[in-house]
């Protein structure tokens, strides 16, 4: 039985004492709480990373993919079981590298799922290599002379692709992490919520209190006004906004496929000759 948000919480964790990941898994374990989520209602999805271990210390289904691939099975696990609360949390490598072309693809599908991507702005697992969000002069272990590709902007992007919920929230903010959760988890379609979570151990530049200089609540009179939104998505530097800078639905994935309509897909009953014959014909 599920009585206060910490027994979502299970295992001895891997992470490096003060990293960002541990407010994260706080904040996600109050959200579920807070929704009245029990855990065999919810499927956690990751690739490979730090923060893709988090599925090993939540009392959900958990699921680990391969690096980068999260979203494949997610959307598969979605369509099989409409029932489930379907949630990626990866890192900014796993989603924004090798997980690029999914994070662009799903978008334009909109299936129903949040995705919450700690941006730490480094590869954490393999030692502090530059990740797609790697600020430009960064040095690391293998940029020994400094990043010099710009970084990309997942929140941008999102917001072209056409993306129906576009955050961005700070570990170090914990309670309005968990708010915005909450808003993804129930949002109808794909949300994005991107977390800058500070790495302790390999990001020198990005920290605690390099954040808490510039992050901010802006005033988002119109969560519809895609304009103002992608103006929030593009400040960085002194001034970083936080909150949930577009919340538009559309029609998701599943509601232009009529067979999704009743009864989950996995609750129908399944005939192998059927599979048989199909099979046959291509003998």
């Amino acid at each position: 039985m599920i009585y206060k948000a910490e027994d979502y919480m299970i295992g001895e964790t891997a992470w490096c004492p003060g990293c960002g990941n541990f407010a994260i898994r706080e904040a996600l374990a109050g959200a579920l709480f807070d929704l009245e989520l029990p855990p065999h209602k919810i499927l956690l999805l990751s690739g490979i990373g730090q923060a893709a271990k988090i599925p090993h210390y939540l009392r959900v289904n958990g699921f680990n993919g391969l690096h980068g691939r999260a979203l494949p099975p997610a959307v598969g696990a979605r369509v099989a079981n409409k029932d489930l609360k379907v949630i990626v949390e990866s890192g900014d490598g796993d989603s924004y590298g090798e997980g690029g072309n999914h994070f662009i693809h799903n978008i334009r599908r909109n299936p129903d799922i949040a995705h919450f991507v700690h941006d730490n702005q480094v590869y954490g697992l393999t030692k502090g290599q530059a990740s797609p969000t790697s600020e430009p002069g960064m040095k690391t272990g293998v940029q020994v002379e400094g990043v010099t590709a710009p970084p990309l902007n997942p929140l941008s992007l999102a917001l072209v692709m056409g993306a129906g919920f576009v955050a961005r929230c700070f570990s170090g903010e914990k309670e309005h992490l968990r708010e915005t959760m909450k808003e993804a988890i129930n949002f109808p379609g794909y949300a994005l919520i991107d977390i800058l979570q500070p790495c302790v151990s390999f990001n020198k530049v990005n920290t605690y209190g390099w954040y808490k200089k510039r992050v901010f609540f802006p005033d988002i009179e119109n969560p519809r006004d895609w304009a103002a939104a992608m103006e929030c998505s593009r400040q960085w530097g002194d001034n970083i906004p936080l909150g949930v800078f577009y919340n538009s639905p559309r029609p998701t994935f599943e509601s232009h496929r009529s067979a999704l309509d009743d009864e989950p897909l996995s609750m129908k009953p399944f005939d192998p000759q059927q599979v048989t014959s199909l099979q046959n014909d291509f003998l």
